[in-house]
């Protein structure tokens, strides 16, 4: 497994580059459609490959040590096999999720005890059991056990917290170095940097986490209810410091144009559950700004809900049709909803990879952002 970087724009830090697997191989700019309890929400496998055209996704470490289980993950032979998915999978560590149970939970140097969302029970998740239980549901790639610190937050506890994430990753590595994968093909660890959006704890961190990222490095803690501008000032920092012949991993981002704008600055890889969850509320994205499908300025339109789309649902259905969907509440308005917005994400990642190579990303993001974040 290895990071390729193959262009890089000459008027941005804007990469192109390849990220293989053992399962495939991964164009970068790439987006990662979030499969949360092995399955993106609404959508089948056959239409993540064949109509998305997604090239890795993402399987939630919390959700799937609830449910199904590691029992039954292990005796499916791992989350590969169990979902039907044979492209690259990216698991999260749980610290995710463990810091949105904050009512819950409490850490400590050894590591989070919380409750379960589900019936209450109390858990255990540490730097070891978290590689333990990635090992046991088999991504690719996988997360070092880190704390997200929320926004705002106090510099005292920031610094504090960052302490930990890195007394934690050396905690990872070891249990990494001291396991083997279990389903024959290799599992890389992503380092993740923290220090919430404060300046030196980002470029402590960014240094510490460069010594140990082998093919990757992720940037957490953004994208957590800061302002755009701390998120693009952040990632350009660490991005700055990261080694160039890694990929740059940037956790939970974002809007179209977030992702545009992090691309100029040197990110290669995203996740968001935002065109997902989005779509199921009504929301689509298109490269002509935003439509709240159930809006009534719609209820006459029989156009095709997106008549730039390579997708072949948004040229067969109208936004009339779409809309009626939705009022009356039938689950295939969302998987068309759902369908549309991710599809939207990938083609994007596709064209900004295009344009990295013909160097014209910078005018063609530069024409693009403004009309990606109207309201049709």
């Amino acid at each position: 497994m290895h990071f390729e970087k193959l262009t890089v724009d000459p008027q941005t830090k804007a990469r192109r580059g390849r990220l293989h697997t053992d399962h495939g191989v991964i164009e970068t700019p790439i987006f990662m459609p979030v499969g949360t309890a092995a399955t993106v929400k609404g959508i089948q496998q056959k239409e993540l490959i064949h109509d998305i055209k997604a090239q890795i996704i993402l399987g939630n470490t919390y959700h799937l040590y609830m449910r199904p289980g590691m029992e039954v993950m292990e005796a499916a032979g791992g989350l590969h096999s169990f979902m039907h998915w044979d492209g690259p999978i990216l698991t999260d560590s749980g610290g995710y999720q463990v810091y949105s149970l904050s009512n819950s939970r409490k850490i400590t140097e050894e590591g989070v005890r919380f409750q379960s969302h589900l019936d209450g029970s109390y858990h255990w998740f540490t730097p070891e059991s978290a590689i333990d239980v990635q090992r046991t549901i088999g991504a690719d790639i996988i997360m070092a056990f880190d704390e997200c610190t929320p926004y705002p937050c106090e510099y005292g506890y920031a610094k504090k917290s960052l302490k930990l994430t890195h007394d934690w990753l050396l905690r990872c590595l070891q249990q990494m170095n001291q396991t083997e994968a279990k389903y024959g093909h290799q599992q890389t660890l992503f380092p993740i940097v923290q220090g919430s959006v404060y300046r030196d704890l980002r470029i402590e961190s960014a240094e510490f986490m460069s010594e140990y990222g082998k093919v990757g490095i992720a940037i957490g803690g953004l994208s957590v209810g800061e302002p755009e501008e701390e998120l693009y000032a952040m990632t350009e920092i660490v991005t700055d410091i990261l080694p160039k012949d890694k990929a740059r991993y940037l956790m939970g981002v974002g809007t179209p144009w977030n992702l545009l704008e992090c691309i100029g600055l040197g990110i290669d890889m995203f996740d968001c559950v935002l065109p997902s969850r989005n779509a199921r509320h009504g929301l689509l994205y298109t490269r002509e700004g935003n439509i709240n499908i159930k809006n009534k300025q719609w209820e006459f339109d029989f156009t095709p809900i997106d008549p730039t789309s390579t997708l072949a649902s948004d040229h067969y259905y109208t936004k009339a049709y779409l809309r009626h969907l939705f009022r009356t509440q039938e689950q295939l308005g969302l998987q068309l909803a759902t369908l549309h917005n991710l599809a939207f994400y990938l083609e994007l990642m596709r064209e900004a990879r295009e344009h990295i190579e013909q160097g014209t990303f910078v005018a063609w993001k530069t024409q693009l952002v403004p009309q990606l974040k109207r309201r049709l």
